[in-house]
């Protein structure tokens, strides 16, 4: 345990988003993405896990210590639900709720249709599997800045 470290995260999370840079992406998958396969492609080349975590744990866990990029639109994003890309699901709606406080104001996540997001994390630096078992708690977060002391 260290201070000031929320517990949840394990040392190669720490690892991996201490090694990102800005611009980065991490994807937070649910666990039916076949997140083994795609995360021999990404950067880091192997999978990362957060069994015992919904998404909106992992993402609150997570977002205590990484800064989203506030320069793009496309700073979060949220795989769509197929056959209805307007619709938001409950597990997309907690980890909006964990964006939003973690950023402290409303900032929408983009979506993006299934196979696009699959090519997406296939070109991330990491893919983090929780125990999200709902369906379409898959999330891409791009890694921003934290400026210099004043």
């Amino acid at each position: 345990m260290l201070k000031g470290l929320d517990p949840r995260l394990n040392a190669d999370v720490l690892h991996v988003l201490r090694a990102m840079g800005h611009g980065d992406t991490l994807i937070l998958s649910d666990t039916n993405f076949p997140a083994s396969s795609i995360a021999k492609e990404t950067t880091h080349g192997a999978l990362l896990r957060m069994e015992n975590l919904t998404a909106a744990e992992a993402a609150e866990a997570i977002l205590s210590v990484l800064p989203l990029d506030t320069f793009v639109d496309d700073f979060a994003a949220r795989m769509e639900v197929v056959g209805d890309p307007g619709r938001i699901e409950p597990t997309q709606v907690e980890v909006q709720a964990a964006i939003d406080a973690a950023e402290g104001t409303p900032r929408p996540m983009l979506s993006v249709e299934r196979f696009a997001f699959y090519d997406l994390a296939k070109t991330s630096y990491a893919v983090i599997q929780t125990g999200e078992r709902r369906f379409y708690g898959c999330f891409m977060f791009r890694k921003g800045v934290i400026g210099p002391e004043d």
